[in-house]
């Protein structure tokens, strides 16, 4: 089955299985996005399988992209609608306000981060013996602390004596 374009030429059409191999994206993504609305589709075969163009590749990359700079699939299937809703209408403060979002949330996450590798430094500070003890002996380390380890640990020393 084929599509025509502006010059009546035929186009390749192919399925999701050879669009994933294509666009390097899976197919459960695709399937997914299809389905959504965000990938230009021609159709379906006499059985049934999602058929696309070369169009479909050009979506896929934007998707990429757009993923790639942080946005959400719901942020990128808003655009979308208002891209095809509105064609006289610019697309660009509407990805502008997307990408300020995604800019905010990578923000809270470098701060949640910087947080967590201030608790890592810290707790390797306050326990610098336990993390260097190699020997086992001498370095009660984490299981100082374990009731069952100490509780088996009194076990053990009862029965030896």
């Amino acid at each position: 089955m084929t599509a025509t374009n502006e010059t009546d030429a035929p186009a390749a059409v192919m399925t999701i299985g050879q669009l994933s191999r294509r666009s390097g994206m899976s197919v459960k993504a695709l399937r997914r996005y299809e389905g959504m609305g965000l990938i230009y589709t021609v159709g379906r075969s006499p059985a049934g399988y999602r058929l696309f163009d070369e169009d479909a590749l050009w979506c896929v990359r934007v998707i990429g992209n757009l993923r790639g700079l942080g946005l959400t699939v719901a942020e990128i299937r808003q655009l979308a609608g208002i891209y095809l809703a509105a064609p006289e209408e610019p697309i660009g403060p509407h990805l502008a306000g997307r990408l300020r979002a995604a800019r905010s949330r990578m923000d809270v996450r470098i701060a949640e981060l910087r947080e967590l590798r201030r608790r890592i430094d810290d707790f390797e500070a306050s326990r610098q013996a336990e993390l260097t003890c190699h020997d086992g002996h001498g370095c009660a380390g984490f299981r100082g602390n374990d009731p069952r380890f100490t509780s088996m640990s009194r076990v053990w020393a009862a029965a030896g004596a």
